[in-house]
């Protein structure tokens, strides 16, 4: 580490102790702003009527049984990439 960067992390207490709480206070609010947009979409009553479409049709909706190999592809696919991903 360069002495620089070590200079800079070598702060009086009070300095750390005033720089976590900086960071835990843009955490809380990132978080907060994340809670009242989540609250916003789950009041929104176009998505609340999106998301209900499919209840009164289950007819509409697929199953496994239309695609009876999907979950045998998609485990072969999962281990290619998992191979890949070791191989590199």
């Amino acid at each position: 580490m360069p002495a620089g960067d070590m200079e800079r992390m070598d702060v009086p207490l009070p300095v750390l102790i005033a720089r976590v709480e900086a960071t835990t206070a843009r955490k809380r609010a990132v978080i907060a702003a994340g809670v009242a947009a989540e609250a916003r979409h789950l009041c929104d009553p176009d998505d609340t009527a999106f998301a209900a479409l499919p209840c009164p049709h289950p007819e509409l909706c697929s199953t496994e049984a239309d695609y009876p190999d999907w979950a045998a592809e998609l485990a072969e696919q999962i281990r290619i990439s998992d191979n890949t991903r070791r191989n590199r």
